[in-house]
């Protein structure tokens, strides 16, 4: 027979090809047909081989509809004597080749006409294929080859797949870092426009993308602390425990104020401010990014630490300027309190460096987390998703930024106790709103049973890689399309390297094969990725020595990269902001309170004295 639609019509021509019937439709039920098959030689040639995962075409009137083969079994039912069938397929009939008014073909997902009882069956080609996948008409990328055809490339529609976000799904190994280092470097040269901003939890893709990437780590990165909002600083301060209530509230309390003392001291007027005379503080809320001293903050609190009579309540303060003073000395923590008692509004330089703008010829930022304190790096990925998803808000999308976040069931778990609530809002607004301002996600896993599926449902194209866990596949299963759920049964078998594409970034659910990168670009860990010769040679004192000092946080790299980086990311109409006078400081022996008798009135008054005249030491 001839087929109705084939490749030589896409270019104007008559179809001449006979091809050879493998079957017919012998029962049709939704998106799914059986088809029934004779008995077929051990010598047949591979492409009229019937197998798992191939596709396979139903000729309907001026359609050729394709479908993709999910299970093959033998025919146990009695057969009727005019028919020969010994097997039969299952097929889930994905989307048709139609012909155009003009006579060309085009293909579409979805189908319009179902199959009928006895409707031919034929084999799909390279022919129909390329048809089927073909790259024109849309800003596609090439990122590997489809399974049943390697000669035929793997497209993805580059703006269907970060305009409604994209996931990459895999056990352990299965090489879904090389995926992502291909993807986005892809993604970079298809949209120059684009801006890229990696959560790099393992250190592992500093060296992935050459001159292309600005790498930040603690040793390079200034991320002052009053950028962080409420939640955050309070995660920071308590080291990544619940805050203790009356603690929690005191701050609360005086944050607002250290702002508006900050603000005065500068000059800064605002313009919220409501009448004359009204408190200052009114002008300013907990979670505004406007800069504040922590020598402020602590001067705040020891002032009302001296008005109060009750021994406890003093105690309750004494904790908190403890625990601020234990978090701001801790030289670990230098990237963020550095300088906590200097001040100035560096807000432009620091998202300008952040997110690249302008990009100077690095349109990407990789920020590696594994140097960071572990009881800070929610509030970090927190801190930056936020400010991500705020400034395409306030900029109403005029630079387009993806955010790739490695591992992401670490700060989006299923279970809702588990993780730090701020860094799952952020996400979750990025997953839900950011596609309205420009603002796309990219999600890693090996744990997608951890993962919050709402998060993933809003990811409208998946790569699924090799998965042997049943909870992963049948979370997967409910993400993806009735239609596609019935392929997922092939991901336990997938090579690596191989994945199945799911939703709008592809033509139709597929399995492909990334294209491998050269070994100078594959994702790999910084901690191997040193000389062979010193890796297995063995660590002598001196060594063990300068590990245990870098261990304390002792020994840290210039900031130069840092500085470079800021001052090409700065715009020229942007000048630092004129550092203001160090505060005033507290007094060496306010502790003493708590030893006092609360009777003792007149300290009060000699301790708002001294804070006034005593300069910080």
């Amino acid at each position: 027979m001839t087929l109705p639609i084939d490749a030589s019509q896409a270019a104007g021509h008559a179809p001449t090809q006979k091809v050879e019937l493998l079957g017919r439709v012998i029962s049709v039920r939704g998106s799914q047909a059986s088809v029934g098959l004779p008995a077929m030689s051990s010598q047949a040639p591979e492409e009229r081989r019937v197998t798992v995962g191939k596709f396979l075409g139903v000729a309907v009137g001026k359609s050729l509809l394709v479908g993709l083969i999910t299970d093959v079994s033998l025919r146990t039912e009695p057969v009727p004597r005019d028919h020969d069938y010994v097997a039969v397929a299952q097929l889930e009939l994905i989307g048709e080749i139609r012909s155009g008014d003009a006579g060309t073909a085009h293909f579409q997902r979805g189908v319009s006409s179902y199959p009928a009882i006895g409707d031919p069956v034929v084999c799909i080609g390279s022919r129909e294929l390329r048809l089927i996948f073909q790259t024109s008409g849309s800003r596609m990328i090439e990122v590997g080859q489809l399974q049943q055809d390697s000669a035929i490339a793997a497209a993805v529609d580059v703006d269907e797949t970060l305009s409604k976000h994209f996931a990459v799904l895999g056990t352990t190994g299965v090489g879904k870092s090389s995926a992502i280092a291909l993807l986005l470097q892809q993604m970079l040269q298809a949209r120059p426009d684009l801006r890229v901003l990696l959560l790099d939890v393992h250190n592992e893709y500093g060296r992935c993308f050459g001159e292309r990437a600005q790498i930040l780590n603690p040793n390079n990165i200034r991320l002052p602390f009053w950028l962080f909002n409420f939640d955050e600083i309070v995660d920071v301060f308590f080291g990544g425990r619940p805050g203790l209530e009356e603690e929690v509230y005191f701050l609360s309390e005086v944050i607002p104020l250290a702002k508006s003392s900050y603000a005065q001291q500068m000059g800064v007027t605002s313009r919220l401010a409501g009448k004359a005379g009204e408190a200052a503080y009114a002008r300013y809320t907990l979670d505004v990014p406007v800069p504040y001293r922590i020598a402020d903050l602590l001067a705040l609190l020891d002032t009302r630490m001296g008005k109060l009579e009750n021994r406890a309540s003093r105690m309750v303060y004494h904790k908190l300027i403890t625990r601020i003073e234990t978090v701001c000395n801790d030289p670990r923590y230098a990237f963020m309190f550095e300088n906590a008692n200097v001040g100035g509004d560096t807000m432009v330089e620091i998202l300008a460096m952040l997110f690249r703008l302008p990009p100077n010829g690095k349109p990407m930022t990789i920020m590696q987390l594994a140097g960071f304190p572990s009881e800070v790096v929610d509030a970090l990925v927190s801190v930056t998703c936020r400010m991500a998803f705020d400034l395409g808000l306030w900029s109403d999308g005029h630079d387009p930024l993806l955010v790739v976040c490695e591992e992401a069931h670490r700060y989006m778990a299923a279970d809702y106790s588990v993780g730090f609530a701020p860094t799952r809002r952020a996400i979750s607004r990025i997953a839900k709103e950011g596609r309205k301002y420009a603002v796309s996600l990219g999600l890693v896993t090996q744990r997608l049973a951890e993962l919050d599926p709402t998060i993933l449902s809003q990811c409208s194209t998946l790569f699924a890689m090799r998965m042997t866990n049943d909870r992963d596949q049948a979370l997967l299963r409910s993400a993806v399309a009735d239609t596609a759920a019935n392929l997922l049964a092939f991901l336990p078998s997938l090579g690596t390297g191989e994945a199945f594409a799911f939703g709008e970034g592809v033509a139709l659910p597929t399995r492909l094969k990334f294209r491998q990168l050269p070994a100078r670009m594959l994702p790999r860990s910084d901690m191997m990725s040193g000389d062979q010769g010193s890796a297995h040679a063995a660590m002598d004192s001196r060594s063990l020595e300068a590990v245990i000092e870098r261990w304390r946080g002792r020994v840290t790299k210039p900031r130069v990269n840092a500085d470079k980086a800021a001052d090409e990311s700065r715009p020229a109409s942007v000048q630092p902001s004129p550092s203001p006078q160090p505060a005033h400081g507290l007094d060496a022996n306010r502790f003493r309170l708590l030893k006092r008798p609360p009777e003792d009135q007149s300290l009060n008054a000699g301790l708002e004295r001294q804070m006034t005249e005593a300069p910080r030491r």
